[in-house]
């Protein structure tokens, strides 16, 4: 099966997620615009800075977060008109793993009852010793032993990494098909950081999960994913597969996160600098929102294009789209020599 022929789990189409900042009486354009598939069993990267809109996309699919406008449907069912009891059903299939492990578990409920609430709420059909068997099962897969003295254990008796376990166990036990992982690796401890990678991948294989992997660190999504989303400023501006992005990334935003990307020998391709500092949501550029950072724009002699007219995302090569009015420009043949060609892995 050809990945034009693979089942999308999740499509969005065109939507906006805005706040509004009643003191200020200013409006935050979270997410502006986003269409977007994802494929079922594959994961998907979504990478950018902070305040780029990346959880706050990945909240809106799983209606954490109400969209102001646009669809979100999963296996072809709209999420944003079901009803509550339907909802709330569903949300078995579609989990959240959180960032900070510290913040995501309750102090008062040791690792048995953790794992319990979810199984309570969402399986009814099983019995206590079903549900006891299934929790001291989940406890041990990812990597928690003795499963018996780890079940009496709170929280504050866990390390970061022994917590991101729990905090995974809690989400998989419900056997879900579509994951947002928010971040799960970034407040772990490097040492440990491949190990929770590893065990996340394994579950993938094991449950063929499909994950949205926010993060951003690109060289990270390029190691665990099937597909990249690089997101600016609330707009997706590049998408494609994550070698094709990497290597042959046509946005200069990606063209200068890739440029840093840690290399074990010295950059052959120059870096680029990005100018000044991420503008704020609620003052967003007319025409191309990345021109005025932008070091392509700076290199074109200031093209009034890029200041008046926003670009589209276009399909630029097989299975690859961006948004920029010179994205045939931005990549010479070569620029893939700034990285290594083999993907790297854990």
């Amino acid at each position: 099966m050809n990945k034009n022929e693979v089942e999308n789990i999740i499509e969005i189409e065109d939507v906006h997620v805005n706040f509004t900042v009643k003191q200020k009486k200013l409006n935050v354009r979270a997410v502006d615009g986003v269409t977007l598939s994802i494929r079922a069993g594959e994961i998907l990267a979504v990478v950018g800075e902070s305040g780029c809109g990346k959880t706050t996309l990945g909240k809106t699919i799983l209606n954490i977060v109400k969209p102001t406008s646009g669809t979100i449907k999963y296996r072809g069912r709209d999420l944003t008109g079901v009803p509550k009891k339907e909802l709330q059903r569903m949300r078995q299939k579609l989990q959240l793993i959180f960032q900070d492990p510290y913040e995501a578990l309750d102090p008062r409920q040791n690792v048995y009852k953790t794992l319990l609430e979810p199984l309570a709420i969402h399986r009814s059909d099983l019995s206590e010793e079903e549900k006891r068997k299934l929790i001291y099962q989940y406890i041990e897969a990812v990597g928690l032993h003795p499963a018996a003295s780890i079940a009496e254990r709170f929280p504050h008796h866990l390390s970061g990494g022994q917590r991101q376990r729990l905090s995974i166990a809690s989400t998989m036990i419900l056997e879900p098909e579509f994951v947002v992982a928010d971040e799960p690796v970034s407040m772990l401890d490097v040492s440990i950081r491949a190990e929770i990678l590893k065990l996340m991948l394994d579950m993938q294989k094991k449950n063929s999960l499909t994950y949205m992997f926010i993060t951003h660190d690109l060289s990270l999504a390029w190691m665990i994913a099937d597909r990249i989303a690089v997101f600016y400023l609330g707009k997706m501006v590049e998408i494609g597969p994550a070698q094709e992005v990497v290597h042959r990334c046509r946005h200069p935003y990606t063209k200068a996160l890739v440029s840093v990307i840690p290399t074990v020998e010295e950059h052959k391709d120059e870096r680029h600098v990005l100018i000044g500092e991420t503008p704020s949501p609620t003052q967003v550029s007319e025409g191309c929102r990345f021109h005025p950072r932008c070091w392509f724009y700076h290199k074109k002699s200031c093209p009034e294009i890029c200041r008046t007219t926003q670009p589209d995302l276009a399909v630029i090569g097989d299975d690859h789209k961006v948004a920029c009015h010179f994205a045939e420009e931005v990549n010479s043949p070569q620029a893939g020599e700034a990285v290594e060609e083999r993907k790297p892995s854990l």
